[in-house]
């Protein structure tokens, strides 16, 4: 197995199933997204309603997005991954993170999110971003929970669905750090 195959593989917790984002999981994940979800202002692309298909399949699609449907206690709740994987430098990105209502502020991307960490870490990875819409302070709080460095502000970075630009503000997580934090 390869180290990207190691990577993308299912990650098993007690109560937590994560797997790569497939064709399968299409119909799973559609009702999680609810169209009045007030997260779609601030989330860099809206999955809910018409908008849903052309954004899971361009998804699916992109060699840069690498989402693992997340189910806690056999029920499907969002999806998380990692982006802009650069495997040659030993860094990659994790996000792209959406939880539907129900499952935020139950304390789950506090479980998911070290599984993530601690796989990429377990696969040689060294270096772990997160880039969040500066808007974003809940991701920013959990993130910065997590451990996670702010490095700075990409100031009118990228341009959301809705058209606003956006700030993205980037932070990072390194190996040696989080292996001191969790020993």
């Amino acid at each position: 197995m390869t180290r990207i195959e190691r990577l993308l593989a299912p990650i098993e917790a007690p109560g937590l199933h994560l797997e790569q984002l497939r064709e399968a999981h299409r119909e799973t994940l559609r009702p999680l997204c609810p169209a009045d979800d007030p997260v779609w202002e601030i989330f860099p692309s809206n999955w809910a309603g018409a908008h849903f298909d052309a954004i899971f399949d361009a998804t699916l699609a992109n060699p840069d997005r690498c989402p693992f449907l997340i189910v806690a206690d056999g029920a499907a709740v969002g999806m998380s991954g990692y982006l802009h994987i650069h495997a040659a430098d030993n860094w990659l990105e994790l996000g792209g993170t959406y939880m539907t209502p129900s499952a935020r502020g139950t304390g789950l991307n506090g479980r998911i999110k070290p599984l993530l960490i601690g796989r990429a870490l377990e696969c040689g990875f060294t270096r772990i971003e997160f880039r969040i819409d500066q808007r974003n302070v809940r991701s920013q709080k959990a993130v910065e929970k997590l451990g996670a460095v702010r490095e700075g502000v990409l100031r009118k970075q990228r341009v959301t669905w809705t058209g606003h630009v956006r700030d993205t503000a980037i932070y990072s997580i390194l190996a040696d750090e989080w292996r001191a934090r969790i020993s």
